[in-house]
């Protein structure tokens, strides 16, 4: 990172219930060096912004609470871990963030504990080591990179139901999951990114588990 790097509690504008600790705004006024852009780039740190999909996501769960409502969730790729809180705030009975960066680890459980919903929040570090299913799993801004694409089939094997929220890929068709609605958004603090990924798109997936018994 670098080093006059800091964080700053931010309201999120298309959820107001939710506040985070993130990438203090001034940093991006000023330019970087060519060397600040390379340790950037060797380590970026996701944690520190509310992506646009991850905001759209939160507030779809926050208008529509029964989605989650009583359940068990999982908030794949957490983050700064926006999902899980807008699920834990719209009644969810657990939440896991799950991520294989323990710094976004330990800004999930910060904010969770800065919006008052640590006491049902855990975490997982393994995707793949989880020995449980769930009855909705989040997955937001996790498709940057095409190759991410069969972990949705591994996501539909978790969980009953999953919500996939993108910003990124144009041409989404797997098996498993239809388009729910696109929606204006965008990343906190602003990167000032391009007309086309402020439109996300959410998928909803199908029922894995109904499926085999058909």
């Amino acid at each position: 990172m670098l080093s006059d790097a800091s964080l700053a509690w931010q309201k999120l504008p298309q959820c107001p219930e939710i506040g985070l600790w993130l990438l203090d705004p001034a940093l991006m006024q000023r330019s970087f060096s060519s060397d600040e852009i390379a340790r950037i780039q060797a380590y970026p740190a996701y944690w520190a912004f509310c992506w646009a999909s991850g905001q759209r996501l939160a507030a779809y769960l926050l208008h529509n609470q029964s989605l989650v409502a009583g359940k068990k969730v999982l908030d794949f790729g957490a983050g700064s871990g926006v999902a899980g809180i807008a699920a834990a705030k719209a009644g969810a009975a657990e939440v896991v963030f799950c991520d294989i960066d323990q710094d976004a680890i330990d800004a999930s459980l910060l904010n969770a504990q800065a919006n008052a919903q640590e006491a049902i929040c855990r975490t997982s570090h393994d995707v793949f080591a989880l020995q449980e299913t769930f009855d909705v799993v989040l997955a937001a801004d996790v498709l940057y990179d095409r190759a991410n694409l069969p972990l949705l089939d591994h996501l539909l094997r978790l969980g009953r139901d999953v919500w996939v929220a993108d910003s990124r890929i144009r041409d989404f068709s797997r098996p498993g999951f239809s388009k729910v609605m696109t929606a204006e958004s965008f990343t906190m603090p602003d990167l000032d990114e391009s007309c086309e990924f402020r439109r996300v798109t959410l998928y909803r997936g199908a029922l894995y588990h109904e499926k085999l018994a058909d």
